[in-house]
């Protein structure tokens, strides 16, 4: 996902603004909403995920217009891993700058991107890397945790398949 899109995404699930060229789309996409039951939703992240080429971000900050973006798909999460995630995207970004984003890739792992505006000549991509290797070496459970998660609940892999995996 662009740095584009996500801010598109942004604004339409957490500040109400439509972009001009998707206000068609939403009217729909809320017309469908008002009959759509949980399993459907799970479908809904079906589309999505294609679209994405099978990736899906869960979680994103900003450094330049220090917001934070938490896919609304994964709402169900428990509150107290959301707000870990919220703490880890943010403080991020305030070390490092740049665009901060957690992805499900299409097999259900996890991957940590970060990039910058061209432009930007404060972004680090020393300080980054190096935090991007922090953060997945002192969070690896909860990334381990999340995978799962999304490989039972949005793939819909069987549970037993998976722990004998292990």
């Amino acid at each position: 996902m662009s740095a584009k899109d996500f801010e598109r995404e942004y604004k339409r699930e957490f500040e109400g603004i439509i972009p001009e060229d998707d206000h068609i789309e939403e009217e729909k996409a809320t017309e469908e909403e008002l009959h759509i039951d949980e399993m459907q939703k799970t479908n809904k992240a079906r589309v999505f995920e294609g679209v994405a080429g099978g990736r899906v971000v869960l979680c994103g900050a900003n450094a330049y217009e220090q917001k934070y973006y938490f896919n609304p798909l994964f709402k169900q999460i428990p509150e107290s891993i959301k707000k870990e995630l919220n703490i880890i995207s943010v403080l991020f970004t305030q070390e490092a700058g740049g665009i901060f984003t957690i992805v499900f890739e299409e097999d259900g792992s996890i991957s940590i991107e970060t990039n910058a505006d061209e432009e930007d000549i404060t972004y680090d991509e020393i300080t980054a890397g190096l935090l991007v290797s922090e953060v997945r070496r002192k969070r690896q459970d909860l990334f381990e945790a999340l995978g799962l998660y999304y490989r039972i609940y949005v793939l819909h892999e069987n549970p037993g398949d998976i722990l004998e995996e292990d």
